[in-house]
């Protein structure tokens, strides 16, 4: 997974990776009853194909081996340079969720992760924004393809999530549910309210456009306004969902100021409703995350404790070892726990108020796409 490595200086660092599963290791969390740890072997041609048209798979092959730029396919851009061994490293991370979905589905496992994965930029003739093939994408046609009918995908990245949304913005089968900040100060600027889905899939489409500066109240109020409603109207079989950090004030690329602990809490949400709803099939993916070292390990751990059911307090103190580690490498003094900012928020029960660029969000998204859903967008 390291080997996705666009180049020195750019915001993807593999790092973030290593630091991530060298904290999950020093927390003990691979040692839970039941955790299987899997290497994936890179997605096959025809697996790739099932969200990418073959001729950019051709492309990024050529890339990979040759250092082909091809920029109308995105390829050897500032975002998305060219690597050797990109084609590899790309189809191991589709190929990581692609296994996931399908062990889930199987019953062989109840949940998996895949902290490498999310990248959900990625089209099907194109990469962007720093994702070459769409593994959260592949786990949902998995999903589809071996036999669910109905599979929700929630993306909580700071980024909307608009290659999986297209992939699928004329399937009914698949709900994309996205809670990013607004396209109008964000790339990709898309994911606004009205985007609610194709003309045979009305209503297939969630989108949450954040303002900037939104903390992780604020966060928490759009997430229990719009995700669980949804969801629970939609009923999925399945739940791909999709844990970016970069909606942290800490991260450089974004204006959200959304806390560790936000953060965690929004993976509680989405693992309770995996139970609630569908019986606990659930798939969780990384993402977006930029800053390396004080939020991505911590964010993601707790990702990783949800999925083996060992939830970590946000007072629990970072292993010795691994701040060591870190102030060693990077010389930095990584944080001392979990957790970060503890955070209370309004349930949107309570009340809408009007004056609030938040809640004027959030009620253009429930005015949209509520309706299409069945639901009251003033009493649901």
């Amino acid at each position: 997974m390291l080997g996705y490595d666009f180049g020195p200086g750019h915001p993807m660092a593999p790092s973030r990776l290593h630091l991530t599963m060298s904290l999950v290791r020093s927390l003990g969390l691979l040692d839970a009853p039941g955790v299987e740890l899997v290497d994936p072997d890179p997605a096959s041609d025809s697996e790739l194909e099932l969200v990418h048209d073959e001729r950019y798979v051709a492309a990024v092959r050529s890339a990979s081996e040759k250092g082909t730029t091809d920029p109308l396919r995105g390829l050897g851009t500032e975002d998305d340079p060219v690597f050797p061994g990109m084609h590899d490293a790309a189809a191991r991370i589709f190929h990581g969720s692609y296994a996931a979905a399908g062990a889930v589905w199987a019953g062989e496992v109840e949940h998996a992760v895949n902290i490498a994965g999310g990248m959900h930029h990625a089209r099907r003739d194109a990469a962007s924004g720093f994702c070459i093939y769409n593994d959260a994408a592949a786990a949902v046609r998995r999903l589809l393809d071996d036999g669910a009918t109905r599979v929700a995908y929630v993306d909580v990245d700071a980024h909307h999530g608009d290659g999986v949304e297209s992939v699928f913005w004329n399937d009914p089968r698949v709900l994309t549910v996205s809670v990013h900040q607004s396209g109008h100060s964000l790339f990709p600027g898309t994911g606004f309210p009205t985007d609610t889905g194709g003309p045979r899939a009305e209503g297939s489409a969630v989108n949450v456009a954040l303002p900037r500066h939104t903390d992780g109240a604020g966060f928490l109020r759009a997430f229990d306004a719009v995700v669980p409603a949804a969801l629970r109207a939609f009923a999925p079989e399945a739940i791909v969902s999709q844990h970016g950090c970069d909606s942290h004030a800490q991260d450089p690329l974004t204006d959200l100021h959304v806390g560790v602990d936000a953060q965690r809490i929004a993976v509680e949400r989405v693992h309770a409703l995996a139970h609630e709803l569908s019986e606990g099939r659930w798939v969780a993916l990384g993402g977006g995350g930029y800053a390396v070292i004080d939020v991505v390990p911590r964010a993601w751990a707790n990702v990783v404790a949800e999925v083996v059911h060992r939830p970590l307090d946000p007072d629990t103190p970072l292993p010795a070892a691994w701040r060591r580690e870190v102030a060693e490498g990077a010389g930095e003094d990584p944080p001392r726990r979990m957790g970060d900012h503890p955070v209370t928020f309004r349930p949107w029960s309570q009340g809408y108020d009007p004056a609030d660029d938040l809640d004027r969000s959030v009620l253009a998204t429930r005015r949209e796409v509520f309706p299409l859903l069945g639901l009251d967008p003033y009493l649901d």
